[in-house]
């Protein structure tokens, strides 16, 4: 099963993108960030008439998280728990069948946090992801295949940054939010693609400013971490960097693991 991970940056500019990347790599599972599309404004016509089942968590503008599928998941849950005040929609959890049993797939936007002094951006980024470190403590007890997939807006270690000291006072760097992702860690989750790929650099972002993508001045912000259940099934990982030359492109390209569910 290859399921993957791709923030499309506005899911109805890069949809003829996104349309030929799974026409071409065949994701099993495609967990979308950014779609920047209420529900019913997804193009969701172009994606089923592909093969995929299609569920979104969206919100106009900004933001948003979709989940497609060449299996109808049996559950999905909208909205990261924790705090029933927060509008912003960056979570979405699709629980699939598998052989053996099943395997929940998440798709998460992690706040950007910048500017790191703002009063109120920097401090939502921590809370959010205590909040996912609450959620996936909750999630592990069930002992699950459990993969937390999308744009965690973290560069882990400075080798993930092709210069790390331009990100030092970076919300996406700063020691709390590094320490933040630590956590998670710590409870036991697999970074896939650390897990099976040593080279140095990889990154899975190159900014739209600056020719950092004929630069290679790239960072890696896109992560699936798994549970030890999904890391016990990891068999290998691709950053599929190609799709950031096409034309139109996102700034961030599709992460993307192997497993064999």
């Amino acid at each position: 099963m290859k399921i993957a991970t791709w923030n499309i940056n506005g899911v109805k500019a890069r949809i003829e993108n996104l349309c030929q990347w799974l026409k071409d790599s065949q994701p099993d599972i495609v967990c979308l960030q950014e779609i920047k599309s209420v529900d019913e404004g997804f193009p969701r016509g172009e994606i089923e008439a592909l093969g995929y089942h299609v569920e979104t968590h969206g919100q106009k503008g900004f933001n948003g998280v979709a989940l497609l599928s060449k299996i109808k998941p049996d559950e999905v849950n909208r909205g990261l728990p924790g705090d029933d005040t927060d509008e912003q929609a960056r979570f979405i959890e699709g629980v699939f069948s598998v052989e053996g049993g099943v395997v929940r797939v998440c798709s998460l936007y992690l706040p950007n946090g910048n500017p790191s002094d703002d009063p109120v951006k920097y401090p939502y980024k921590l809370a959010w992801m205590a909040r996912l470190e609450a959620f996936a403590r909750e999630r592990m007890a069930l002992e699950e295949p459990l993969i937390l997939a999308g744009d965690y807006n973290v560069i882990p270690e400075p080798h993930d940054a092709k210069d790390p000291s331009q990100w030092v006072t970076d919300a996406l760097f700063l020691p709390q939010t590094r320490a933040a992702f630590r956590r998670l860690e710590n409870l036991g989750f697999i970074d896939a693609v650390r897990a099976t790929n040593d080279e140095t650099p990889l990154f899975s972002f190159w900014d739209y400013q600056a020719g950092a993508w004929q630069k290679n001045n790239g960072i890696r912000i896109d992560h699936l971490m798994l549970s030890p259940e999904a890391s016990d099934r990891l068999r290998s990982t691709d950053i599929e960097k190609h799709v950031r030359a096409w034309e139109k492109p996102s700034d961030h390209v599709p992460v993307v693991g192997h497993f064999a569910f």
